[in-house]
């Protein structure tokens, strides 16, 4: 980072009236949202394009951020979905042979903005002390602006994150590698690194919009649905939990991720709670019970699912998170179903639970077969 570019003033404000002062990068102007911290010391880029994170303020623990560039490859979505980001340090001359713009090319390309040369070790404990927060960055002087903006702080939520980031229309993918799976990808806000694994496998995917119902899962006669990631509280999705009751109903394997995990815990008479300030990070340490083993995740969601509230007769918890206990995953056996809380995709992020997509695949060859 050229430290010479200090020319813009920003204000990071919390709803809480604290006030931290830095300087822009990307656009100019005023951007409210959900004050979040995420701790990965790489994979930026996969978090400004995660849809997961509509309607945030994305703050970076790690001090050193854009490195390596931005580059095609690592979009997990066609843009940026953020509504603002806070770092340390940005990097203005990235080193990386993929490398086709820096971060506040980028951030300007997507009309993102940013603060940067704030405390955010300050910050983040903060959020940890008092939880998850509405915020705003602004570069308009905060003297005489910063009760009315306080107010639009407090005042702000997130409507529809959902709809917002779902696609409107199918769309069809096809693998290179000879294998018979097809996949009825419901988006709920995927990451396309879901649709990578997926490919890789071998699996031809459809990938549908987030209120698919059943007659057109029926049309569509998959050997599996996968329920994907996505933001915001899981229980508002209200239309999208009575369609995974018809869901269960169909016979096929399902596979749900993050948001999935939560939805269908929820069509299953299960219930949700939301997390202080969340897991968000790469580190996160998960134990498989039903494996007896313990693997670190990849991590991004404020809410989890009630580990209690499973009716046992439903569904059993196979994974818990050994930081906090929290529920990391859940099986169904009677309808041929599980669900984790965390990522198994990664991108970015450790990939010790690639095998469950491998499990996916496997439930869904035994279908063919008229084995399950």
């Amino acid at each position: 980072m050229s430290y010479y570019k200090r020319d813009k003033r920003a204000w990071l404000v919390l709803s809480d009236g604290s006030v931290f002062e830095g300087y822009n990068f990307g656009c100019e102007g005023t951007t409210i949202g959900e004050i979040v911290f995420t701790t990965g010391m790489t994979g930026y880029q996969e978090v400004l394009t995660d849809p997961s994170y509509y309607g945030q303020i994305v703050l970076q623990t790690y001090p050193l951020i854009g490195n390596y560039g931005i580059n095609a490859d690592d979009m997990e979505s066609e843009r940026s979905w953020i509504n603002g980001y806070i770092t340390k340090e940005w990097c203005e001359e990235p080193s990386n042979f993929r490398n086709t713009h820096n971060i506040n090319e980028f951030m300007i390309e997507q009309d993102k903005i940013g603060i940067w040369d704030v405390d955010t070790r300050a910050i983040t404990r903060v959020i940890r002390e008092h939880g998850t927060m509405n915020g705003a960055i602004t570069t308009e002087d905060i003297a005489t602006t910063k009760e009315a903006l306080l107010e639009k702080i407090r005042n702000f939520k997130v409507v529809n994150p959902v709809q917002a980031v779902t696609r409107k229309n199918k769309g069809w993918y096809y693998s290179q590698v000879n294998r018979a799976n097809h996949v009825a990808l419901i988006d709920y806000g995927y990451k396309h690194n879901i649709l990578r694994m997926l490919l890789r496998l071998g699996c031809n995917v459809t990938v549908m919009p987030a209120n698919t119902t059943i007659d057109e899962i029926r049309n569509l006669n998959p050997d599996g649905i996968m329920l994907s990631n996505g933001p915001g509280d899981p229980a508002e999705n209200t239309e999208i939990i009575e369609n995974l009751k018809d869901f269960v109903k169909y016979g096929k394997p399902i596979f749900g991720i993050c948001l999935g995990h939560q939805l269908l815990a929820l069509a299953m008479g299960g219930e949700t709670f939301k997390l202080k300030y969340g897991h968000r990070g790469m580190n996160q340490p998960v134990k498989d019970v039903t494996r007896d083993r313990v693997f670190i995740t990849s991590q991004n969601h404020g809410y989890a699912v009630v580990p209690e509230s499973i009716p046992a007769e439903v569904g059993k918890v196979t994974h818990f998170n050994l930081n906090d206990g929290t529920c990391e995953g859940v099986e169904y056996p009677d309808i041929h179903a599980f669900t984790v809380q965390f990522h198994p995709e990664a991108s970015a992020g450790p990939n010790d639970t690639g095998y469950l997509f491998e499990q996916f695949t496997d439930l869904m060859e035994r279908g063919q077969q008229g084995c399950l």
